[in-house]
């Protein structure tokens, strides 16, 4: 039942689910209370009455498993980097256990020089757990990377639903607004953060602006 309903949410991403991902599947859901927060540090908030409209965050620097996939549609590069990175957590490693999940899972976005469009390639990053942070376990698949990513300043806000390439533009244009005129921030580079699977309808993401060096 669990794995049709997977093969159902799989569906909407134009992905069609292989059978050996029944077992990763089984494991995240026996683990799905236990998401270790990437650490970072609060710098500022701005918003109005009691929301925050953006949060300003360090992330210090750490190592990521990322893979990179340019399908034809961003849901579609996201979902196929993701079954590869879930199959490393629960079991494809050289520890050849569960490794934990991390949240927000990172999915690195370009923008087209006219900026009304998604480059194909997108890189999804998973955060190491801290007690494999030192010691990363070795994929099996040769197209995952573990590396040490630098640190990262971003201006983070929060939006709900479904991430397609439609909605990811809206939220950049809306968070362009917002913030006006700036060139502290990189205009060509962007990232989705997720922080719940994608079976869950209004599932909390992030769209975040990187800070300049």
């Amino acid at each position: 039942r669990l794995f049709a309903h997977w093969e159902a949410v799989a569906s909407t991403h134009r992905v069609s689910l292989p059978r050996d991902m029944a077992g990763p599947i089984a494991q995240m859901a026996r683990h799905s209370q236990a998401r270790e927060p990437v650490p970072y540090v609060s710098l500022s908030q701005h918003g109005k009455c009691e929301e925050a409209a953006y949060e300003e965050r360090q992330y210090p620097a750490g190592k990521w498993a990322c893979v990179t996939m340019g399908e034809p549609m961003y849901e579609q590069s996201i979902s196929m980097s993701f079954m590869k990175l879930m199959r490393y957590i629960c079991k494809e490693n050289s520890v050849g256990c569960h490794l934990g999940m991390t949240i927000p899972v990172l999915n690195e976005i370009h923008l087209t020089k006219e900026g009304t469009r998604l480059e194909r390639e997108v890189l999804t990053a998973y955060y190491l757990p801290g007690e494999f942070q030192q010691n990363p376990p070795v994929p099996m698949d040769t197209e995952i990377h573990v590396t040490e990513r630098a640190p990262l300043r971003v201006i983070a806000r929060v939006f709900y639903g479904m991430t397609t390439e439609e909605t990811i533009l809206r939220e950049i244009s809306l968070f362009w607004e917002l913030l006006g005129s700036t060139d502290t921030v990189l205009r060509e580079t962007y990232i989705v953060a997720s922080y719940e699977n994608p079976s869950v309808p209004q599932r909390r993401n992030e769209i975040w602006f990187i800070r300049r060096a």
